[in-house]
């Protein structure tokens, strides 16, 4: 088995660009390059900003690059729930504009050409337990009363569309559907640098500072001196000097795929080219890819102490949902970094004089990264914050992240020791 991404190992699209090298200047800089990072710098292009962004490593190493590809409206936490957080009108607004997020991904895919996989054929969140179901039911009235294209399917019509007869029912959502994540996050890139943005690999920022009228953005390599700034590393921060870490929960997720299956099987599983995650407390993920890989994820860090069971867990998992390809054998084995959040909403941080960091997706990237970062776009060229989908505060502060990342790491870890 490779121990490697699936997405890093099948992606088509691709990104030529060369590390920084010197002394520059732009309207924005933008620091990551995932999908925040990379819609924001297509959508600042295209409105005529010079742009140039930064990334440590390369395009979608981080969790754009790792996901599991489900492209969701919404966010977890549901439409009452969000107004509860943030009051009426501003919840209301939060759910109107991530509603309709993937509309902006698949047309961003059409538009620019993105070879990615893209089914928009809608996501199946799956009922584990007579509980979720009930869940289930309550999201469905929620969706259905602003007017959602959602379906709540009986446990028949769930085996019918999985292949599954584990799930007691399904809340299925017309507006979603899956995508090659990598290759959807390159595609934002390769269209960004077709607009005019300057997009360096390899550049890992080393500082940051602010003269009240432009940033001053360091690497080991060149300097970009640029009125606007962008911080978009989510869970990817790992240390900047002069600005302070955004504040978010790190936790792991994990995905293994097997190997194509056959004709015979794999038409049994995931007919329409839905993908799917469950109820559980630790939730578990189902899809395919084109090539009829089935793709397993939960939370969890492969490279820890739980990793054997995480690993066991998974082939347990995949033979009680779909016995006919229980035994195929598992080729790709990956995990990446999730930026949760106390309340499970994304951040807007103001970070100094047109500077913002936007992190907090809380395992909803796709569809809310590429908003929030045409947001912030939008915000750059005359708009301000008004643009923002919540709103930008000054400082956030979460309590006891790192007792809280242990509490998640070994729940996933016990439940996998002991469940499928």
């Amino acid at each position: 088995m490779e121990e490697g991404s699936l997405w890093s190992a099948t992606a088509q699209e691709h990104v030529e660009t060369s590390p920084l090298a010197g002394d520059e200047t732009a309207d924005l800089v933008v620091i990551g390059g995932g999908y925040t990072g990379c819609s924001a710098a297509l959508h600042a292009a295209l409105k005529g900003m010079s742009v140039r962004l930064l990334e440590a490593e390369t395009i979608g190493h981080g969790g754009s690059g790792r996901n599991v590809g489900l492209v969701n409206a919404g966010l977890w936490t549901p439409p009452e729930g969000i107004a509860e957080i943030l009051g009426e009108e501003a919840g209301a607004r939060l759910s109107t504009v991530l509603a309709s997020a993937p509309d902006l991904v698949f047309s961003l895919i059409d538009r620019h050409a993105i070879e990615c996989e893209s089914i928009r054929s809608g996501t199946l969140h799956c009922a584990h337990s007579p509980a979720g179901l009930n869940d289930l039911r309550e999201r469905y009235r929620q969706l259905s009363a602003q007017g959602a294209p959602v379906k709540l399917l009986s446990a028949q019509e769930t085996a019918q569309r999985t292949g599954s007869d584990q799930f007691h029912g399904a809340l299925h959502d017309a507006r979603a559907g899956t995508i090659q994540p990598l290759a959807y996050c390159r595609g934002l890139a390769r269209a960004a640098q077709t607009a005019g943005a300057h997009l360096h690999e390899q550049s890992r920022v080393a500082s940051v500072s602010s003269d009240g009228n432009s940033w001053r953005v360091e690497t080991k390599q060149g300097v970009v001196t640029a009125k606007h700034l962008l911080l978009a590393t989510n869970a990817y921060f790992d240390g900047l000097k002069g600005i302070a870490p955004p504040q978010s929960i790190p936790l792991c997720f994990f995905q293994m795929a097997t190997a194509p299956l056959g004709h015979n099987v794999r038409h049994k599983i995931l007919q329409g080219g839905e993908g799917g995650w469950d109820t559980a407390a630790v939730m578990s993920s189902f899809r395919k890819d084109r090539a009829g890989r089935v793709i397993i994820g939960a939370m969890g860090s492969l490279d820890a102490f739980g990793g054997v069971l995480h690993r066991g867990w998974a082939r347990r998992k995949l033979r009680a949902l779909f016995p006919e390809a229980g035994d195929q054998p598992f080729e790709h084995a990956w995990f990446g970094k999730i930026a949760m959040t106390g309340d499970h909403l994304p951040k807007i941080l103001r970070i100094g004089p047109n500077g913002y960091a936007v992190f907090g997706y809380s395992g909803r990237g796709i569809g809310p990264g590429t908003v929030f970062g045409r947001a912030v776009a939008e915000a750059f060229t005359g708009a301000g914050e008004d643009a923002f989908p919540v709103e930008a505060r000054d400082a956030h502060t979460e309590r006891f992240t790192g007792l809280k990342r242990r509490f998640y790491a070994l729940g996933a870890t016990l439940a996998h020791a002991i469940g499928r």
